[in-house]
């Protein structure tokens, strides 16, 4: 497959979570290295390994000291080989992320900005400004951080006097860097380029609407609604023009490999306003939001897949579906938990898988990890002391093993508290158990990954598929793709009759009388 990002299917890892090799709780680069050949026999294309750089984790990796080294929690540079040798050897492709808005407050420019002079070459690097009033105690602007609470911190001078404030739009741990600077633009050329010299096969980029600010830095219009966890709410600190030079710049660099590596953005905006991200000569794909946290409603859902499909480049770039990452609450849970919550997040697993262009699945989502409801003496997201939302409920561990004692295969060490605690329970839904089960979400996967391999193989499918999309009954979805498939998703309270068409698979069983039951999917070939 030459282009195989275009109908692939990614999966994300979270390092932390994934597998722990050496028993001290975290997950680990070797630990990844260990369970790629369950990810190869899952039927996946490639994987994406959130941050393993070195970091203090502070936003756990999303805080970056050094770009081009590996923290000592996940192993070394030649664990990272090692583990991206033996993705190659699965035929798996490697994505890295990438966070180029921001760095860690340990970085050492940073660490000299803190000590240089106001006004200083060093201090250009971020976003250092004098505050307002007649002390300077008041923020530069109004702008108020994704975490919640301010976006501005005021340091110390060198002098032990009151100083300038800096711009971190997420955590105070994480300063922006100022891309208006070209300094900034060369450092990161040169992290993309020390990445792909070493063989991976694209980046995913953090962020990617972000990096530049409007110039000035003004203050937010006072009728703007500024959402926790949304940059998009503060149009002046996303979304500038600029940035899609920088993105041209990349694509150059990119397609300059043997093969050419994929940038992946993650862009969080309306679809009109992603889409020019993957324009011609820039990004290659842009996730596609809309349907993360989408109620479970037919029409709903007709509206967010009929506007991501009217918006993507055609022939350039196709939609990348997602209902799940490392951000969001688990699909069994967004859907109303319970046995419902659960039998609607195999029928969303199934549409995404069967939707034409890209999918990314993250870790567990194959297994129907729900959210875990953590106490909040356990919880590490920074962003729950600043504005009360926690991630931490889709971070727990994955499990492997169904034994109720220890970790359940996360570490080598059962006698070692993995980073976030396990529920009483998980090893009902780990790997062990549902390899064991015809009948489970990891088996329904397996499944749909190959079939889907095979349809684009014959050309049934296509990432460029002509799409119709309709309801029909009310609370049922129907996708016809090309000439001769057709999704359908029951999402009503009543079963609904299936179209024409040879049932190809679907995500749980249908009524006695053959029709499709509420809260489940199935592929037809007509």
């Amino acid at each position: 497959m030459g282009e195989w990002w275009r109908e692939g299917v990614v999966y994300q890892i979270y390092p932390r979570s994934f597998a722990d090799s050496d028993g001290d709780g975290v997950g680990d680069l070797a630990g990844i290295t260990a369970r790629l050949g369950y990810l190869a026999e899952l039927g996946v294309q490639a994987v994406w390994i959130s941050p393993f750089q070195r970091s203090p984790q502070a936003d756990h990796g999303y805080d970056i000291s050094d770009y081009c080294d590996v923290d000592p929690l996940f192993g070394d540079l030649p664990a990272f080989e090692e583990m991206l040798r033996a993705a190659h050897a699965q035929a798996l492709r490697v994505i890295v992320d990438l966070v180029p808005n921001h760095c860690s407050s340990a970085h050492p420019l940073f660490q000299a900005a803190l000590v240089a002079a106001p006004g200083s070459p060093q201090r250009a690097r971020f976003h250092f400004a004098d505050g307002r009033g007649p002390d300077g105690a008041v923020p530069p602007n109004n702008w108020t951080s994704v975490f919640g609470g301010p976006a501005w911190t005021r340091i110390s001078e060198p002098d032990g006097s009151p100083g300038q404030w800096y711009l971190h739009l997420y955590a105070p741990e994480q300063p922006d860097w100022n891309w208006r600077d070209p300094r900034t633009a060369l450092l990161f050329d040169d992290v993309v380029r020390f990445w792909f010299d070493r063989g991976v096969d694209g980046l995913r980029i953090d962020v990617a609407h972000g990096l530049f600010k409007a110039e000035g830095l003004p203050d937010l219009h006072a009728t703007a609604t500024v959402q926790p966890m949304r940059l998009r709410a503060n149009p002046l600190a996303c979304d500038r023009e600029e940035v899609h030079q920088v993105y041209r710049c990349w694509r150059a660099l990119a397609d300059g490999y043997s093969p050419p590596r994929v940038l992946i953005g993650e862009v969080n905006l309306a679809p009109a306003r992603a889409v020019r991200y993957t324009r011609p000569g820039e990004l290659h794909q842009a996730f596609a939001f809309a349907l993360l946290g989408a109620p479970w409603d037919a029409r709903a859902w007709r509206s967010i897949i009929t506007e991501l499909l009217d918006t993507r480049v055609g022939g350039v770039a196709p939609v990348t579906w997602v209902v799940e990452n490392h951000d969001v609450i688990r699909a069994p849970t967004t859907y109303g938990g319970g046995v419902r919550g659960a039998a609607r997040a195999r029928a969303a697993l199934l549409a995404v898988l069967g939707l034409p262009g890209a999918a990314y699945l993250y870790q567990g989502q194959e297994l129907g990890l729900p959210e875990v409801d953590l106490l909040a003496q356990a919880r590490q997201d920074p962003a729950w002391s600043r504005c009360g939302v926690s991630r931490d409920g889709c971070r727990v561990p994955m499990p492997w093993r169904e034994d109720e004692k220890g970790t359940h295969g996360f570490s080598a060490s059962p006698a070692r508290s993995p980073w976030l605690p396990v529920p009483a329970g998980w090893g009902a839904y780990s790997v062990q158990a549902q390899q064991a089960d015809p009948a489970s979400g990891l088996h329904l996967c397996r499944a749909a990954l190959t079939l889907r391999r095979r349809l684009h193989a014959e050309h049934v499918l296509s990432a460029d598929d002509a799409v119709a999309v309709d309801l029909n009954p009310p609370g049922a979805l129907e996708v016809h793709r090309g000439e001769t498939f057709t999704l359908v998703l029951a999402m009503g309270n009543t079963p609904v009759c299936l179209p024409a068409g040879r049932l190809l698979l679907a995500s749980g069983p249908l009524n006695p009388d053959g029709r499709l039951s509420p809260d489940t999917a199935a592929w037809l070939h007509r």
